[in-house]
Formats: C-alpha cells, structure tokens, sequence
C-alpha cells in the first residue's frame, strides 16, 4: 500500500478493493490512479498513451502500491470490450475527456463528435461495460463519472463540452436509478477549475489570470481538492448516496454570471 502524509488512513471499504480509471496518462485521471492506490485499491490504469500509464503503474509499483495498465479509447466501444473483457472492477471512475474551445457557429463537426464520442459515449460504454460485470459477479460497486461545473451551468465558446458533461450528470442519475437493485451506485463529480499540466499556461495568461479573479476563493483548485469527494463517494462513507452530484469549484458556480 501507497501511504503519504496527506492520505495516512485507509478510507472505510477500500482496501483490497479493484479500481478502473479511465482517462490516466495525465491530469486527474493519474492522480486518481495514485489516490486510489494509496488507499490500498489495486488499480487499472487506462489510457490510449500506454506509454504514459505504464510509467505511471511502475511510479505506483516502485512505492509500495498495485498497479497495472490497459490501453483503451473509449471513444471506440470495440476498444473498451477488448480492454474490460473477463474483468470486473469494485470501483470504476470514468475520468476520459477532452474539449475545444470555439464558438458554437465554428465548432468543426469533428471537434464536435470527438468530444461527445469521449465525454459522453466514451462513458457510457465503460459505464455499460464495467456495470454488466458487476451485476453478473453480484457483489454491487460503485462508478463515479467525473463531469464538469459546466454540466450544471455554461460559458462561452464550449457549447459542445458543455453539452457532453450536462449528459454526463444525466446519464449518471440514469444507470443510479436502473442499477440500484443491484447494488451499484452512481454518482458524478463535478469539478470547477483544476490547476494540471494541461492548464497551466493559460492560467498563467492575462485571460487566465482573470478567469481566477471570477471564483469566490480567488484561486484555481488542484488535484487534492478533489481527494476527499471522490474517496466520499467510493468509500463506505457515501453507502447512501447515488443518482446525486458533488461540486467541488470554489463556490464558481454560485457565483453572479
């Protein structure tokens, strides 16, 4: 087991338990990858970039935790079933995404399908995938599907994003209520704005610098402050909760527009 100053204690219900997170060659998805391992959780790392979770699995590996990778695109339901094939997982967090900023009127209609194929139908397929498993071994588990502040509310020049997490929430609440009977819970994470790699420079930008200044704590969050959430709702702390949404942003989305 991964142990660190920040996560000392196991989280009730996680450990031995077996975690698929999509989306883990960067970002959120590799630090999920190395919170849910740090909480004794045996991780499946999945990725297009194998490169990138292999040297994630081996970071894991080389402190003490269990980590293995899988290449996958959800965007391509053919990949997913070969990926998932004769596995079931207790945990899946469905972190894949991407994005384009354009005005609605010159969004390309390929930037448009890439983003629906990942955010939303990448999703569900894994959700599908992973949820068949789970009913057929009959042991319940729990899938958490990690949307956007933008599911909930818009801004500009990401109609298509923001179009793929609003479905994202809705399909949540949608396999919570179908699935509940089999003791699966669904639920979605709704992060604000993230400091990652990806982000970074912009934030750094005047344009980014401003878009900080719109948040009521006056600052970007970072991988961590996603940490407790999402270990609320995949622990045996959040039992009772499905078919519901955490928002995690910094009060961004009380915010006056």
């Amino acid at each position: 087991m991964v142990t660190d100053d920040a996560h000392p204690i196991v989280w009730p219900g996680l450990s031995g338990k077996r975690a698929l997170v999509t989306g883990a060659s960067s970002g959120l998805g590799a630090h999920f990858a190395r919170l849910l391992a740090s909480q004794d959780v045996q991780v499946v790392a999945a990725a297009r970039r194998v490169d990138r979770i292999t040297a994630l699995c081996d970071d894991i590996r080389a402190g003490g935790g269990r980590a293995d990778p899988v290449e996958m695109d959800v965007a391509d339901p053919a990949s997913v079933t070969a990926a998932l094939s004769g596995q079931a997982f207790d945990i899946v967090v469905n972190n894949a995404g991407t994005t384009a900023s354009a005005s609605a009127l010159d969004h390309r209609p390929e930037d448009v399908d890439r983003i629906i194929d990942t955010n939303l139908k990448g999703a569900f397929h894994v959700a599908r995938a992973a949820g068949a498993a789970m009913v057929a071994r009959g042991a319940g588990g729990v899938i958490v599907n990690v949307g956007s502040i933008l599911g909930l509310r818009v801004a500009g020049h990401v109609a298509a994003y923001a179009a793929s997490k609003a479905g994202l929430v809705q399909l949540s609440r949608s396999l919570a209520l179908e699935w509940a009977r089999y003791g699966i819970r669904v639920n979605a994470l709704c992060p604000g704005y993230i400091e990652t790699e990806l982000n970074r420079d912009f934030f750094a930008s005047d344009a980014g610098k401003a878009l900080i200044r719109r948040v009521p704590q006056r600052r970007l969050g970072q991988p961590s402050d996603l940490d407790g959430p999402l270990l609320l709702m995949v622990s045996d702390l959040g039992g009772f909760m499905t078919g519901t949404e955490i928002v995690a942003d910094g009060g961004h989305l009380v915010s006056s527009l």
